[in-house]
């Protein structure tokens, strides 16, 4: 089942943004800014259509630490866009990234293929900065870590605009909320 919610922002401006929910069991909700919690309630995620611009994979834990800031972590991503490690421009293929108190779900268009799988659990930082090629898209960067803790990865996706790419990184939040909270007694 889905339902398409638009979201108008109080500014003069007339854009709105698109999420879409799908519900997928009884439990806590969790939803866009506001979370009812009660056994009555059903889980939300929230769908964003996305491309995959890439990652950089495996690093190690030493490299790590020194990504602890959002701007440091944007110098690395454009420091691997120079050195040709990461593509300025994703390729033309949309894709749904999910986000739920479970994670981060990137999946093709029709859901039939589940790309990347990000459980919350792993998701260290998610931030949202304009990608400065001038054609106001937005990239989104999610670094995750392994069970371990010694290696990092850093995934980039490129959202249609700054307001999808902000979003985003609210419902990832209120998913952090939405988890820790479900765990109390």
């Amino acid at each position: 089942m889905f339902r398409k919610v638009k979201k108008r922002h109080s500014s003069s401006s007339s854009q709105s943004s698109e999420i879409s929910t799908k519900t997928l069991c009884p439990s806590t909700v969790c939803r866009l800014h506001r979370f009812p919690t009660g056994n009555n309630a059903s889980e939300a995620c929230a769908e964003f259509r996305v491309k995959y611009v890439g990652a950089i994979e495996n690093l190690q834990f030493e490299m790590s630490k020194t990504l602890q800031e959002p701007l440091d972590l944007i110098s690395y991503i454009d420091a691997a866009q120079q050195d040709g490690k990461l593509p300025f421009v994703p390729g033309d293929e949309e894709m749904v990234l999910g986000v739920s108190k479970h994670g981060v779900k990137v999946a093709s268009v029709d859901q039939c293929d589940v790309l990347h799988r990000h459980p919350l659990y792993l998701i260290v930082r998610m931030l949202c900065y304009d990608d400065g090629l001038g054609a106001g898209k937005n990239l989104l960067a999610l670094k995750t870590t392994d069970t371990k803790q010694q290696q990092c990865s850093i995934w980039v996706y490129q959202c249609s605009s700054s307001e999808q790419a902000q979003n985003i990184c609210k419902v990832l939040s209120a998913s952090f909320d939405c988890a820790l909270s479900s765990n109390k007694p």
